[in-house]
């Protein structure tokens, strides 16, 4: 007896925890019910999620139009996992509507699939979520790696968060799997690595807005109309309705009914948001330890969870996504038509064609980045380091300030002013080279030579400033400046040009900019700021290395006490945050030229290179010869160049030695 009244006591005692442990702070409870009134005050599709939660009738005509479109929707996992917490959420009288249709659709991978994507992040955890709990409720037929899928998958975000990092575009639909399995699976190991991966997605993102409930992060993936607007999105309802920050929102969302329809412990997310922080995350694996962490899945997944990484045609996985796409009959599915070319191509000769298009294959990896951010109230600044710099990008914002309600941010390719019109595919023609330290990031881009060979022949980098959206605005030499509020950003272009007021800067070698954020209580008013930007130093050469036949592109930018240097030899990325600038090869000198910018005279120092020949040349940016001279010992160390004649723009200062040539830029303005 005394044994069963043992149990009881324990029993009583784990669901006591488990409710306390639920329970969240009433604060949030007022806000989420509030949220909830809102929206069905005011209907729209979303809320027959929140009608379920509530115990009301769900609309009949907006159910039964979600269900019938679900079979020739590309993107039908987005609907069937509101279907999904529907059906969870009512008492079966939905089930005559959905199941028909929901029992005809595959829930994963089949030969031929023309229409669905199983394999990206956010997809995957729909599919295989809807999948288990359908399987759990109706009792199907089950797969037999169902269950293994799902708890590896989860598994893989607890320990190692999310590849689509950051992604205020796919973050919110990833959570809607997550949430439905910590609100709805049985298995309690399932349920608890539910609830633990939802909270890491939603603490990942809190990490990254800042004290007004904006969120303009740098992404593994996302979409450029996620940074035109700062409120009144999908992920913005998920912000408000933890925070209360930026505007209430009253418009459901496919994210904001599951979170506000879900049990989802929230407190320790809520409490885990700061107004500063100066930080690194670290996601994911290296693609070889991916290989190990999968390696107990079916060939099949395998193959999936590594494209879900980003994996594609990368050469240590090529072969096998070649074998699988011949396999699966998938050469023609929209995500692979454009490498239908290839499809006769045996499989294992794909390593070699992966390979010579390193510059396009490898780029698209996204398992093993170092995420920087700095957040100071108002204003964030974040990056992802030394990032495939040179290659291909694939849906990547590598780094983004955000001021108040304003991103600003490069992008390298084709000059389009809305950027929202710009390729969903491949947002950056090229990938620059970034690292930050603090509140300052250094950009230097430098694309790879082959891509314009693959069409890719757009060596811009545009600037995305929203001159309406800040209260002042400033130009410092190269520097433009600009505030919000308290907050301030400050960017150094590439150079001065522009094209239908856009700023944009062509050049097919190599350029750099920078990007500094700040705020009064950092920096006091807007003049200290700009004092400090006006007193920053920036050095910019390009050295040739004559063991090794390479270029190497050079930058370092000084900010008050903040350092941080590149050396970028040819294809590869060496020299870490702190450590300046060093020359390739041998013991090559510099030059100092001042004023920069110049209007009518340019002085050039030339100390540096001792008492050897020196031949002195200047081009500007079509290649033409402005100026040149030849200087022996004895010649003064500095030279003056009349520049007053010369048209306003990018020029290239060019020292020529019998060991190196060293080249630096120069810019024209009146």
């Amino acid at each position: 007896m005394k044994n069963y009244y043992a149990l009881f006591i324990c029993i009583a005692l784990s669901v006591f925890c488990t409710k306390t442990y639920a329970a969240n702070d009433s604060i949030y409870e007022q806000r989420r019910n509030a949220y909830i009134d809102s929206c069905l005050a005011n209907f729209s599709t979303f809320d027959i999620t929140l009608q379920a939660y509530r115990g009301l009738p769900v609309n009949a005509a907006a159910f039964d139009t979600m269900v019938a479109q679900l079979p020739t929707d590309g993107t039908a996992d987005f609907e069937i996992v509101q279907v999904v917490r529907i059906l969870f959420l009512s008492n079966g009288q939905y089930d005559s509507v959905a199941l028909p249709v929901l029992s005809k659709i595959p829930f994963w991978l089949t030969s031929g699939d023309m229409l669905f994507d199983y394999w990206s992040e956010n997809h995957m955890c729909q599919w295989i979520s809807s999948d288990y709990l359908l399987h759990q409720k109706y009792n199907w037929p089950v797969d037999s790696r169902l269950n293994y899928r799902v708890k590896h998958y989860l598994d893989l975000k607890v320990q190692y968060g999310f590849y689509e990092f950051l992604s205020t575009d796919y973050a919110p639909y990833c959570l809607n799997g997550l949430l439905n399995l910590a609100d709805f699976a049985q298995d309690t190991i399932i349920k608890n690595l539910a609830i633990k991966a939802s909270q890491r997605l939603l603490t990942d993102l809190l990490m990254a807005t800042n004290n007004i409930g904006t969120c303009f992060p740098t992404a593994g993936r996302n979409y450029y109309g996620k940074y035109e607007t700062p409120y009144d999105q999908n992920y913005n309802n998920l912000l408000w309705l933890l925070t209360g920050f930026g505007q209430q929102q009253t418009r459901p969302s496919p994210g904001g009914v599951v979170l506000a329809s879900s049990s989802l412990p929230v407190d320790g997310i809520i409490s885990s948001w700061s107004s500063h922080l100066d930080t690194t995350l670290i996601v994911g694996h290296t693609l070889e330890n991916g290989f190990t962490i999968n390696d107990s899945l079916s060939t099949c997944d395998k193959v999936l969870f590594q494209w879900s990484s980003g994996a594609y045609f990368h050469p240590e996985v090529a072969q096998q996504t070649a074998q699988l796409l011949t396999d699966s009959n998938l050469w023609h599915n929209p995500a692979f038509s454009m490498f239908s070319i290839f499809q006769l191509t045996p499989p294992a000769e794909f390593v070699q064609d992966a390979q010579a298009l390193s510059y396009v294959s490898e780029s698209s990896v996204i398992c093993n980045d170092t995420v920087k951010i700095f957040k100071h109230n108002t204003v964030t600044l974040s990056s992802v380091q030394d990032f495939w710099p040179g290659k291909l990008g694939y849906e990547q914002i590598p780094c983004v300030a955000n001021v108040g309600t304003t991103a600003v941010f490069t992008a390298s390719g084709k000059i389009l002013a809305n950027f929202e019109s710009r390729s969903a595919t491949n947002e950056n023609n090229d990938l620059p080279y970034v690292k930050q330290q603090s509140n300052v990031a250094l950009l230097m881009y430098r694309p790879e030579a082959n891509l314009p060979t693959i069409g890719y022949k757009y060596p811009q980098v545009s600037l995305h400033w929203l001159d309406n959206t800040f209260d002042e605005e400033r130009n410092s030499g190269s520097w433009i400046l600009g505030r919000q509020g308290n907050g301030y950003v400050a960017v150094l272009r590439g150079c001065m040009d522009s094209v239908n007021t856009l700023r944009v800067c062509q050049m097919p070698n190599g350029q750099t900019w920078v990007i500094v954020v700040g705020d009064s209580s950092m920096y006091g008013g807007f003049d200290n700021f700009e004092s400090v930007i006006d007193s920053s130093q920036v050095q910019e050469s390009w050295v040739f290395d004559s063991s090794s036949q390479q270029w190497t592109y050079q930058a370092q930018i000084t900010v008050d006490t903040i350092t941080i240097g590149h050396a970028w030899i040819g294809d590869s990325t060496l020299v870490g945050p702190t450590t300046g600038i060093e020359n390739a090869g041998n013991e090559g000198a510099s030059f100092n030229i001042f004023p920069n910018p110049t209007q009518n005279a340019v002085t050039v120092d030339l100390g540096l290179f001792g008492r050897e020949p020196i031949t002195l040349m200047v081009t500007n940016m079509l290649g033409q010869q402005v100026y040149s001279a030849t200087f022996a010992k004895g010649d003064s160390p500095r030279q003056s160049i009349n520049t007053g004649k010369w048209a306003d723009g990018m020029y290239l200062i060019s020292i020529e030695t019998q060991h190196e040539v060293v080249t630096k830029r120069l810019i024209k303005n009146q």
